[in-house]
């Protein structure tokens, strides 16, 4: 439909702009012919220098008896036909056809053009809204059929608790008798919160698959607009569009954009955005009553979101959605991996496994990461090999091998690196340590990269403390092999992530005995992000610290005690890693045993061999034939 008004309206606009040509292109003949004054033109008339006269109103066409071609305008009223043809001029008149109409769409023809113009981009300004350029107070919320992609709870996983929820809005939606007739009622609004990329939107979009109602989605950004009433003008709109389609759900996504709390903040809030959470507010639990009409909303910040909108009778329920477990992520992967063609050798449990905090759309990511890589080899289908390399895509960063390192450089990242793996492999309660590399990606240089044998849900201050440890076995590594004087830059991140756990301890988590169990992190912030909190007095600050500076000097001793202790370990991981640049969990354990590599095949290199199993630690229990215990 808007298509069609595009296409009338640069018609319309051609046919006034070919009608303006036509009238001023009116009379060019004359125009382009020599001008002459009025007397002058008498003169010649009475001198009979003129043998043909042709009069278009007060233009008057002059042939001269030599031939020449004149042009002269008479007065307006003054009749001269009478005396040219006394004086034998061949007289002829150009017959007006509605001049009275041509000479007032030449007045008014620029004015209709100028507001066809101004209407034209109005429109496109308001996104093309219902009712032209007026029409910006409408909703632009949008009507999602079958045609778009029907979206079930089969296509949804690693998310079950929250599907559960659900269950019993789409079962109202198919049977709303059964509910009613005990007087049960449905809640009026769903609230999905979890981080970017659970799967939010996919399930507010499955709910409607599996119930088979319309389904009306909107961003909450477009209900803001900047001018103060428009806002709330849609959100009626949008609720008389919902009405005529009832039962339906009516989706609203990123709802923080105008659900945030009203009055916070410095200067007040914005009046727009506040009379369109009002309108908002009446329309969900006002006094005419949406029967009908379930709600379900999105966002990734609760904590600004306004209270009104979290009470019993607005948003009933609030549905965690939180990133999927490891059995989620393994569910996750088989939805994705439907469309791929995945090789026998693909394990989704490992690859479950080795994605801890994963997300669903980051899972997606890596099985399309997997299949492109896959392509860009040449395979007929996506291997382990593939959705290794993809992870470490995802999660390090790309490759830089057109970075070149010196000698130099390149060792001093070897033992760097060494030193993280060793001190890691030594404390039981850090990670297992998944791949050590000095293949630049990313910002960095080098990486060792532990993940959790399980999904990890809590902090102990035993594990906090060995992980600052290992942080800080980068920097007592150099240390030991250059001397205090050849230390380099390369420790920052390490100092930075040792740094950030070291304060979350004291100020946050109540692990420091001398600073106490008080929440220090947010001090300075009042209530809800307000700035009237109270300060930290300068002593508590020294203290705090302090306490910080002795865990991460704690850790660094004790990383550098046990790379001094197993000084033999430390010089055969450094080497190995100059060798083969990157190696995987057995091929650590070989390579500190002593232990020659074996490649396999020629085309295979170290760091792609299946056995992609993390070292077990000191303490921790294998599974028979060498692969970690379950998770």
């Amino acid at each position: 439909m808007g298509n069609a008004r595009n296409f009338a309206f640069w018609v319309v606009l051609f046919l006034m702009i070919l009608a303006l040509f036509n009238l001023f292109s009116d009379g060019s003949g004359a125009m382009n012919s020599r001008q002459i004054s009025y007397s002058d033109f008498i003169q010649r008339v009475q001198n009979d220098q003129v043998t043909a006269v042709t009069i278009d109103g007060e233009d008057v066409a002059i042939t001269a008896v030599d031939g020449q071609q004149y042009a002269t305008v008479r007065p307006m009223g003054e009749d001269i036909s009478d005396r040219l043809i006394q004086q034998g001029v061949d007289v002829r008149v150009v017959k007006q056809q509605s001049s009275g109409l041509m000479s007032m769409l030449g007045v008014w023809l620029p004015f209709i053009l100028l507001i066809g113009v101004w209407i034209f981009f109005m429109n496109r300004m308001q996104g093309g809204g219902k009712g032209g350029a007026m029409g910006f107070g409408k909703s632009k919320a949008k009507l999602l059929t079958e045609k778009h992609g029907r979206v079930t709870f089969d296509d949804v996983a690693g998310i079950d608790e929250a599907k559960e929820e659900l269950e019993e809005i789409v079962e109202f939606l198919r049977n709303p008798q059964k509910f009613s007739r005990l007087g049960g009622k449905i809640p009026k609004g769903a609230l999905l919160v979890g981080p970017p990329g659970t799967g939010k939107t996919l399930l507010a979009r499955a709910i409607a698959g599996e119930a088979g109602v319309p389904f009306f989605t909107i961003s909450g950004s477009d209900f803001v607009e900047m001018f103060v009433g428009v806002g709330a003008s849609r959100v009626r709109d949008m609720f008389e569009q919902a009405k005529k389609s009832a039962p339906c759900i009516l989706f609203i996504d990123e709802i923080d954009a105008v659900g945030r709390a009203r009055g916070v903040g410095i200067g007040g809030g914005n009046d727009e955005r506040e009379q369109t959470l009002n309108q908002l507010l009446v329309e969900m639990d006002g006094f005419e009553a949406n029967e009908g009409i379930i709600i379900i909303a999105a966002t990734n910040r609760k904590d600004v979101l306004d209270p009104a909108l979290l009470r019993p009778g607005r948003f009933d329920r609030q549905i965690h959605v939180p990133n999927p477990d490891i059995k989620g992520r393994e569910k996750i992967l088989s939805v994705h991996s439907r469309k791929v063609p995945v090789g026998p050798d693909v394990d989704l449990r490992l690859i479950a496994r080795g994605t801890p905090g994963f997300s669903g759309a980051d899972l997606m990511n890596l099985v399309n990461e997997a299949a492109l890589t896959a392509a860009r080899i040449g395979r007929r289908f996506v291997s382990m090999a593939d959705f290794e390399s993809a992870k470490d895509k995802v999660m390090l960063g790309v490759e830089r091998r057109s970075l070149v390192l010196t000698p130099e450089q390149k060792e001093k990242t070897a033992y760097h690196e060494a030193g993280h793996a060793v001190v890691g492999l030594s404390l039981p309660k850090c990670d297992p340590v998944y791949k050590a590399t000095i293949i630049p990606r990313g910002g960095a240089l080098g990486m060792v990269v532990s993940l959790p044998e399980m999904d990890r849900l809590n902090f102990h201050k035993d594990e906090a403390k060995q992980k600052i440890t290992m942080t800080m076995a980068g920097k007592a590594a150099e240390i030991i092999k250059y001397g205090e004087e050849g230390v380099s830059n390369g420790p920052a991140g390490d100092i930075q992530q040792a740094s950030a756990l070291a304060r979350a301890m004291v100020m946050r988590w109540g692990m420091s005995d001398k600073v106490g169990a008080v929440d220090y992190a947010e001090a300075h912030e009042g209530y809800n992000g307000s700035t009237g909190g109270f300060s930290v007095s300068a002593a508590t600050k020294e203290l705090i610290e302090q306490e910080v500076r002795d865990l991460i000097e704690e850790g660094y001793r004790e990383a550098y005690r046990i790379l001094i202790e197993k000084e033999v370990e430390f010089e055969r991981m450094a080497r190995g890693l100059l060798e083969y640049e990157t190696l995987t969990g057995e091929e650590i354990a070989r390579i500190l045993r002593g232990d020659a590599l074996d490649g396999g095949d020629d085309d295979t290199p170290p760091s792609l061999i299946p056995a992609v199993t993390a070292i077990p630690k000191a303490g921790a229990p294998a599974a028979p034939g060498g692969d970690p215990a379950p998770a």
